[in-house]
């Protein structure tokens, strides 16, 4: 009796050598353009024209002050600062919050004070730019302003997220814009060269793709999309 065989034989295909250099040239040039484009892709300039601003207050102050001057050059009728508990000791010495913080420097700065709104937010350990986004939310629909588009101005390679977290909770029927902050830590144009570049473009590129793949927020007004300050 002939035993039934336990292996077959099959063809394989292998590059060559010039397939292996051809490949090894796509790749390389593959990863250049994802280097070189990466930043300008997290980091978008896309001011939609609004009359209301919201500014990240957890931003260092030499971001800020790129904010002062965007506020200063006119088209902006209110600035919102968003931002939860201030983290530093210094800092809660001054202020509770993030969002007082940079009410604080912007108005000592030269800003109008019935300009900037302190929109405060409640602790919580994760999802903060997208607590801060309802709380902006909250108080517009509290305030009774009728709000159809607004720009939001955030921190370089941040921004993407915020753009798309903002979208999400302001929902279709307000346009949201995005502005950029210089980074001061480092230099945008070439973020691999340093730690900091390396560390702040790789985390947000994850931290961006994460939030757009599995990132599910409750229904808007909701319980739920507080939970966790609760």
């Amino acid at each position: 009796m002939r035993l039934p065989s336990l292996m077959r034989r099959h063809q394989i295909w292998l590059p060559t050598v010039w397939g292996w250099l051809a490949l090894s040239l796509v790749c390389a040039a593959t990863l250049l353009f994802a280097v070189r484009n990466v930043y300008p892709f997290l980091a978008p300039q896309r001011p939609v024209g609004a009359r209301l601003l919201v500014v990240e207050g957890w931003m260092p102050v030499e971001e800020l002050d790129q904010a002062l001057r965007l506020v200063q050059a006119g088209g902006y009728e209110r600035v919102l600062t968003s931002g939860g508990p201030t983290e530093d000791g210094f800092e809660r010495e001054e202020a509770k919050t993030y969002a007082e913080r940079a009410r604080t420097y912007l108005v000592r700065r030269g800003l109008p004070a019935d300009l900037v709104v302190a929109i405060p937010a409640p602790d919580t350990e994760q999802d903060r730019t997208y607590l801060n986004a309802v709380m902006a939310r909250d108080w517009v629909t509290q305030s009774g302003v009728r709000v159809d588009a607004l720009d939001v101005f955030s921190s370089g390679a941040h921004s993407r997220r915020t753009w798309l977290l903002h979208s999400i909770v302001f929902g279709p029927r307000v346009r949201v814009g995005i502005i950029s902050a210089k980074p001061d830590l480092y230099d945008a144009t070439h973020w691999w060269r340093t730690s900091d570049g390396t560390k702040a473009v790789l985390t947000e590129g994850i931290a961006w793709l994460w939030t757009e793949l599995f990132f599910h927020p409750s229904p808007p007004g909701s319980p739920e999309e507080k939970w966790e300050a609760e």
